[in-house]
């Protein structure tokens, strides 16, 4: 059979034609998609500007579904549910991101961070916990690791906790010798309970080497020593504090007035808590100094004793507290309504004598080392609402 290139003449310019004609066609519906993923974007955009999140979250599931392979789409939507409290629908999002072969190292662990934020987020700090563990050497660590941080807070999880904020001090992420210092603090207060003494007080000592400086390890390890008989070693760990964390002096007044009895050592620190009052006073060190005067002096009524220091301390500042106490045992004109009076001082300066968070500003009548509302560590200062 004869080959007939006549045929072959006719058959090459039609199947240009063809061709052309599926290359404009896909042209055509490739400018088509893109035209509609970026209106469908942009509306989405516009919505969200709005605060129209519906309507934002509608038009972002369209561009998606036009443009599967955009990875910033997902993430915007995945944040968008998250944000809305829909947290299963925001997990789906970057769970399908991480599925994806051919995302990105830096998209997947982006991802990977993000998905940790949404089962953080809902209360499911077990997944939380995975999710966060496989940043570990990742851009997203040090965020990862605060996480954690949260997490093993929230659950009391004191060794776990200690373990992270080691690993963050030692990648100089940050210094979190205090933190360390309260994570021991904590197991200590729990050896303690326990009847667990050796342990407890080793703990303890632990958190002071961990940070030399922190206030509450010390202040803790002079009661052991004081309840083990020990007082002039507590003395001895409390005036530290002159030096190491003079700020939380007032805190530690009470210890001291209890120490200093109990080592027959009244004078001696009736002296120095005078010479601390003077450097900084403080209602609460104005209350030890009262406390170790009318020791010293075996006085039967220390209100006399009070009241002149109550006055003293109005020349240093201004204080409705100090006020009301000297007040409590002034003889008044009208004798008959001083009770009335008093009362009605008594209630108004209630809230004056509080400590307030310095970061949420919660309100309580005990000093915390880790603020009840916000749980802030050493958000508390070691003063009275008034003498802030």
């Amino acid at each position: 059979m004869e080959f007939d290139l006549s045929w072959m003449l006719l058959g090459l310019p039609l199947a240009f034609v063809l061709g052309w004609l599926a290359s404009r066609f896909d042209l055509r519906q490739i400018r088509a998609d893109n035209r509609r993923a970026p209106k469908a974007y942009f509306k989405g955009l516009n919505f969200l500007l709005n605060e129209q999140q519906d309507q934002a979250i509608d038009a972002f599931i369209e561009a998606v579904q036009n443009d599967p392979d955009t990875s910033e789409l997902h993430f915007a939507l995945g944040n968008l549910f998250r944000r809305r409290g829909e947290y299963h629908r925001a997990v789906r999002v970057h769970e399908h991101l991480l599925s994806r072969g051919d995302l990105s190292p830096t998209d997947r662990d982006r991802a990977q961070h993000a998905l940790a934020l949404d089962f953080l987020k809902a209360g499911l700090l077990d997944r939380a916990e995975e999710a966060l563990g496989r940043l570990e050497g990742t851009a997203f660590e040090a965020q990862a690791r605060l996480a954690l941080l949260a997490i093993y807070e929230r659950s009391r999880d004191w060794p776990q906790a200690a373990a992270i904020a080691r690993k963050m001090h030692a990648a100089q992420q940050g210094d979190f010798s205090t933190r360390q210092a309260h994570y021991l603090c904590e197991q200590a207060l729990t050896a303690l309970a326990q009847g667990d003494t050796e342990q407890g007080e080793a703990l303890l000592r632990q958190a002071l080497d961990a940070a030399p400086g922190a206030a509450r390890a010390r202040i803790a390890l002079a009661q052991r020593q004081l309840k083990a008989g020990q007082a002039s070693a507590a003395l001895g760990t409390l005036q530290a504090l002159e030096t190491l964390a003079p700020a939380a002096l007032p805190l530690a007044a009470p210890l001291v007035v209890e120490a200093a009895v109990a080592a027959h050592r009244a004078p001696e620190m009736l002296a120095w808590l005078q010479a601390r009052y003077t450097e900084a006073p403080s209602l609460d060190l104005l209350a030890g100094i009262v406390a170790l005067e009318t020791a010293v002096a075996a006085a039967p009524d220390s209100a006399s004793i009070a009241r002149r220091w109550y006055v003293q301390h109005l020349d240093k500042e201004l204080s409705l507290v100090a006020a009301t106490q000297w007040l409590a045992g002034e003889k008044l004109e009208h004798e008959d309504f001083h009770p009335q009076v008093q009362r009605a001082l008594d209630h108004a300066v209630k809230p004056l004598t509080r400590y307030r968070c310095a970061a949420c500003g919660f309100e309580a009548r005990q000093h915390f080392w880790q603020c009840p509302g916000c749980q802030t560590w050493d958000s508390y200062p070691a003063r009275r609402i008034e003498e802030l």
